[in-house]
């Protein structure tokens, strides 16, 4: 059977062709599972014998909310979803002045292994089809009752080391038949696959790409995320100065502020220097403190130090805004809760 609500209109309308029903058809279909998100059985302007047919050769996927918290601070909400075969993945909704944004998952667990990461600790289960990833940003509207106006993949998993599917995703949820978000309200968060930055760079798509720099140079990135041991520093951003040619998109740069170990001004020296002349945005992120891991997040006064350092190299910089702090908030760590909770009640 077929995953239908990871076919492109395209390839819906061939399909239906090929059962003999009439081309408007999939355009029907597709707004059922793209808009109002519902099975076979509910779309109601389709005969009652294609019904039966699509539901013998097609399988529509969705998440199940298994558990969710929701910040007493901000609003902020984070689920834990169940797959259809029993894996878990993460999302988190926030709640901005400019509208909602959607963090989702592209895999169950992850393989990269950075360290400051909870979201490896597991390893990589499997990748998500782009129906499981629409999917994630189709409950929260249905919970919330709120419209999402951005994406961020930047849950579980490294986007870029599931590319096909990600790449049918944001195909899929950029149609104006279906959820109708514009490319430039997507972000792309990879930890730095130099190959398929490359890649991406060549799809010329709008979306932003946010890249997981968190050090300077090869010597302290390689102790912290394996990734770097497959690409050096220069690699990676001769990769993105390509995607920036190629796109005319601003990159962003992501820096965990690691206590101690990212955070000083020499490394911010660096940095700067690394990243002058560069078209980029660098996103400083106070590290989320994880018991299996030892690291403790940079102080306030060491992050704003961090901001005015980068600013002397002409390199725009901002702490980011820690929403559901009261909440697991780090990716990865809702599900290791419930799987410690689930195996002490086994």
């Amino acid at each position: 059977m077929t995953d239908i609500k990871s076919l492109t209109l395209a390839e819906l309308e061939t399909a239906l062709c090929a059962m003999g029903q009439p081309k408007y058809r999939a355009l029907q279909i597709f707004r059922w599972l793209h808009g109002a998100g519902v099975g076979f059985e509910g779309m109601t302007n389709l005969p009652k014998a294609l019904r039966e047919s699509l539901e013998g050769e097609y399988f529509i996927r969705d998440v199940q909310i298994e558990t969710k918290q929701v910040s007493k601070i901000d609003g902020t909400v984070k689920y834990l979803y169940r797959l259809y075969d029993g894996e878990y993945i993460e999302s988190v909704f926030m709640r901005y002045k400019h509208g909602n944004t959607v963090c989702i998952s592209t895999q169950a667990g992850c393989r990269m292994g950075c360290r400051f990461c909870a979201s490896t600790l597991r390893g990589l289960k499997r990748n998500l089809s782009a129906s499981e990833m629409l999917s994630q940003i189709q409950a929260a509207e249905r919970d919330t009752g709120e419209k999402v106006g951005g994406v961020v993949l930047m849950g579980m998993g490294e986007p870029l080391d599931n590319y096909g599917n990600v790449l049918r995703f944001l195909t899929l949820v950029s149609d104006k038949n279906g959820i109708g978000l514009s490319h430039r309200h997507i972000s792309l968060s990879t930890c730095g696959l130099v190959d398929n930055i490359r890649r991406l760079a060549g799809e010329k798509l709008q979306i932003t790409l946010s890249v997981s720099l968190h050090a300077p140079n090869d010597e302290l990135r390689r102790s912290i995320m394996p990734i770097a041991n497959r690409y050096t520093v220069d690699e990676l951003l001769d990769a993105c100065r390509e995607y920036e040619d190629a796109t005319g998109r601003r990159i962003s740069f992501e820096y965990a502020l690691i206590s101690g170990v990212t955070d000083t001004p020499s490394l911010a020296d660096e940095l700067g220097r690394r990243l002058k002349g560069t078209l980029c945005h660098v996103n400083l992120i106070p590290v989320n403190e994880i018991k299996e891991r030892r690291y403790k997040s940079a102080t306030r006064a060491a992050a704003d130090a961090f901001v005015r350092r980068l600013a002397e190299y002409g390199i725009t910089a901002t702490v980011r805004r820690r929403l559901g702090a009261d909440i697991s908030a780090a990716c990865g760590q809702l599900r290791d809760e419930h799987d410690a909770y689930t195996k002490e009640e086994g």
